[in-house]
């Protein structure tokens, strides 16, 4: 079902068809097409693994930055990440956030792959 605002006929305001809409396309969020053309993250070629408890109740994640990839190719990284280590994990904004303390596995991981690795941080 399907509404559209009386005012502009092309301006779709709600509807139960296919979920979410994407702001900016709109397209279902799963169709989006502005996703893909997001700009890949731009660096110095060098991945950085930094620990991260801030914010987490004392809980640590593992954050990884610095993979200029496009958001799918970053997704599927994701999860062949998220299964060695055997735990969760989000993609957010162009990073990787992995759930407990794997740098270790996450560097030998990541330059088994051919990424130049560091740790960052403390």
């Amino acid at each position: 079902m399907s509404k559209t605002n009386p005012k502009s006929s092309s301006s779709l305001v709600y509807s139960t068809d296919s979920g979410r809409l994407c702001p900016q396309c709109s397209q279902p969020i799963i169709h989006c097409i502005c996703k893909q053309q997001k700009p890949s993250a731009k660096g110095d070629g060098i991945v950085r693994i930094s620990r991260e408890t801030k914010g987490r109740g004392g809980k640590s994640v593992n954050v990884i930055t610095g993979l200029a990839l496009a958001p799918a190719e970053l997704e599927k990284l994701c999860t062949q990440l998220k299964k060695r280590c055997g735990t969760g994990g989000t993609c957010k904004e162009g990073t990787i956030e992995i759930q407990g303390e794997h740098r270790d596995t996450l560097v030998a991981e990541l330059s088994k792959l051919g990424y130049t690795v560091k740790k960052a941080g403390g």
